[in-house]
């Protein structure tokens, strides 16, 4: 677990915990993760108490209005939210589908369109064309390399 906060910290993703919980329980919780697990959670940790926060972002239950979900942003450095995942509260995070996703951003600033279960070093996709003139572009080279359909063309 301490390493995969590394895993953020070297890809300049700065992480950012809010719950609904006081600051006497992050607390707690921050000493019982570090003396259980051997984890510095490095990060801060916001208290919502009232649950502000958690209500602006959809954040809470539809079964009930004061349960809190276990939530992710993607908050790009413009404060654009680009993506979210939102787990119940009985359902962990997995660390290693939070860092793809911020990869596949990383990698999508090159213009290029990520299949489903891409993973860093495998190849992109050319995005769909979005006009009858890439259109027909796109037919013109399907014979080319890594064309596979009109809207499926792998860059190789």
């Amino acid at each position: 677990m301490a390493r995969r906060s590394k895993d953020f910290e070297e890809r300049g993703v700065k992480l950012l915990g809010l719950s609904v919980d006081s600051v006497y329980s992050h607390l707690a919780w921050l000493d019982s993760i570090k003396h259980t697990f051997g984890v510095d959670v490095t990060f801060p940790v916001i208290a919502d108490l009232d649950l502000k926060v958690a209500r602006l972002y959809g954040m809470v239950s539809a079964e009930s209005d004061t349960t809190p979900v276990r939530s992710v942003f993607f908050i790009d450095p413009k404060s654009t939210i680009r993506a979210t995942l939102t787990y119940p509260a009985p359902i962990g995070r997995n660390i290693d589908e939070l860092l793809r996703v911020f990869d596949a951003f990383q990698e999508n600033v090159h213009g290029s369109a990520l299949p489903a279960n891409w993973t860093p070093g495998q190849p992109t996709l050319s995005p769909a064309p979005s006009t009858v003139e890439s259109l027909e572009k796109r037919w013109e080279s399907q014979g080319e390399s890594g064309y596979k359909a009109w809207y499926y063309k792998v860059n190789e």
